[in-house]
C-alpha cells in the first residue's frame, strides 16, 4: 500500500500541520481512515461538514446538478443560482437585499471590505484584537496578530484593532476617516469567546449614530452553527453586510457577501467579479442545506448543544479552565500547555477534534450528532483529563 501521508507531505507546499492520518471515505457523523477504521468527527472540516458526510439529500443534489450544468458564469441566469441567492437573503432576514457570490470565506470578507469602500467613500476600517477573517490580503489586514501579518507587511488598508466586546473602544476608535466596523458574533478561531448579552445590538447603536457600516463576519457562526441561522439573528438588528461561507454549501467551496439596499445601489457593474462564484453545484448545495436546516434543526442545535456543554461541565479536572459556547460551536479553554496533546489523545480515541486559540479544543460537531454520541466523547474526554496527559504521550 502507497503511503500517501508521505507522498502528501512530499508534494504539497508545507503550509498545514501533519495529523498523521489519511482518510478514506465519510459517511454520516463518521470519516474512515485507510485501514477501515472509524472516527467520530467532531470538527467537520472546521464547520464545513455540517451534516455529515454523504447526507442523503446533500448528495442527491450535487449530483444531480453535476449531471446539467455545474459550472455556470454569473452573466447568464440560472434557476439554481436565483433560487439559492432568494432563499439565502429571506432566511438572513434583518434588511439583506442582494448577494454576491464567491468560492470562500476570505473571498466573502474581500468583498465585503471592497463594498464598504464603495459605499462610504473611505478606506479605514476597525477589528478586533484576536479576531480572524482570513488570509487572503485584504482579510488579512482584519486579521489580528503578527502570526500570519508580520512577513507580509504592510499590508492594505489602514485597521485599528480593538478588544472584543468593548463599546467605549470602538466609540473611540471611530474617526471621520472610518467606513466600517468588522466583526464576528462569536470569535471561534481566538477561542470560541462570546460577547455579553446584547453587544450586537450596541454595536449596531454605535455604527448607526456614526454612519459607519456594520460588517458582521458570520463565516463559522452562520448557517445555524448557533440554533439561529445567522447567530446575530438572536439580537435582531438590521444588516449592513454579513459575510457568509463554510458548510452553506453543502460541502462544495462557498463564500458569500450579503448587503442591504442602499449598499448594493453602490456597486457598480464588472467592478468585482468571480469565475466560479455562485457556480450552480454549489448552489445547489445551498439549496439541499437550506431545506435541512429548518425551525425543527434549529432547534434541535440549540437543545443539543445546551446539553453537550451541560455534560462537559461535569467534567472535574484541574487541566480544564473553562466550557464556553453556544449551540454546536463549542470550546474547552485548557489550563495550561496540554491543549495538543489531548487533542492527539482524542484522535488515538477515534475522535477528532480541532484547536483554537493558544489553548482551546474546539468542538464543531454535525448538526446531525445524537446525545449517545456527545457521551462518547464527554467520558473518553473524562477519561482523559483524568490520567497524567503530558507523561501518557510521552509513551507513545
Amino acid at each position: 500500500m502507497k503511503d500517501y501521508s508521505y507522498l502528501q507531505q512530499k508534494y504539497l507546499v508545507n503550509t498545514y500541520q501533519n495529523r498523521s492520518l489519511t482518510l478514506k471515505k465519510g459517511k454520516g457523523i463518521y470519516l474512515y481512515d485507510s485501514f477501515g477504521e472509524k472516527f467520530l468527527d467532531m470538527m467537520t472540516n472546521y464547520g464545513v461538514n455540517i451534516f455529515g458526510h454523504n447526507h442523503p439529500l446533500i448528495l442527491k443534489e450535487l449530483t444531480n446538478n453535476l449531471k446539467k450544468l455545474p459550472i455556470l458564469h454569473c452573466s447568464f441566469a440560472n434557476k439554481i443560482r436565483a433560487m439559492a441567492a432568494e432563499q439565502l437573503i429571506l432566511r438572513s432576514g434583518g434588511g439583506l437585499a442582494q448577494i454576491y457570490f464567491a468560492n470562500s470565506g476570505t473571498e466573502a470578507v474581500e468583498a465585503a471590505l471592497k463594498f464598504a469602500v464603495l459605499a462610504k467613500r473611505k478606506k479605514e476600517f476597525i477589528a478586533c484584537e484576536n479576531g480572524y477573517h482570513g488570509k487572503t490580503l485584504g482579510s488579512l489586514s482584519a486579521t489580528f496578530g503578527e502570526k500570519y501579518k508580520k512577513q507580509f507587511q504592510p499590508l492594505l488598508w489602514k485597521f485599528k484593532h480593538i478588544p472584543f466586546n468593548n463599546i467605549q473602544a470602538l466609540k473611540k476608535a471611530i474617526s471621520e476617516k472610518t467606513a466600517a466596523f468588522i466583526v464576528e458574533p462569536i470569535q471561534g478561531e481566538a477561542g470560541i469567546i462570546i460577547p455579553s448579552k446584547g453587544y450586537l445590538q450596541k454595536v449596531r447603536e454605535v455604527c448607526d449614530k456614526n454612519k459607519i457600516l456594520l460588517i458582521l463576519d458570520e463565516i463559522q457562526t452562520g448557517g445555524g452553527r448557533t440554533g439561529y441561522f445567522l447567530a446575530s439573528n438572536e439580537e435582531k438588528i438590521n444588516y449592513d453586510i454579513v459575510c457568509l461561507g463554510k458548510g452553506l454549501g453543502g460541502g462544495i467551496p462557498f463564500g458569500a457577501t450579503l448587503v442591504n439596499k442602499e449598499i448594493s445601489q453602490s456597486i457598480p457593474k464588472a467592478i468585482h467579479s468571480s469565475t466560479f462564484g455562485g457556480n450552480p453545484l454549489a448552489c445547489s448545495g445551498v439549496l439541499a442545506v437550506l431545506k435541512l436546516l429548518d425551525k425543527k434543526r434549529l432547534i434541535y442545535i440549540r437543545k443539543t448543544g445546551e446539553y453537550f456543554i451541560t455534560k462537559l461541565k461535569t467534567i472535574k479536572s484541574k487541566l480544564i479552565k473553562e466550557v464556553r459556547g453556544k449551540g454546536l460551536i463549542i470550546g474547552i479553554e485548557t489550563n495550561n500547555k496540554d491543549r495538543d496533546n489531548i487533542l492527539r489523545l482524542l484522535q488515538l480515541k477515534k475522535i477528532l477534534a480541532a484547536p483554537a486559540g493558544e489553548n482551546v479544543i474546539r468542538f464543531l460537531p454535525p448538526y446531525i450528532i445524537t446525545k449517545k454520541e456527545i457521551d462518547f466523547v464527554v467520558e473518553t474526554l473524562r477519561t482523559i483529563l483524568n490520567s497524567n496527559v503530558s507523561l501518557f504521550i510521552s509513551k507513545i
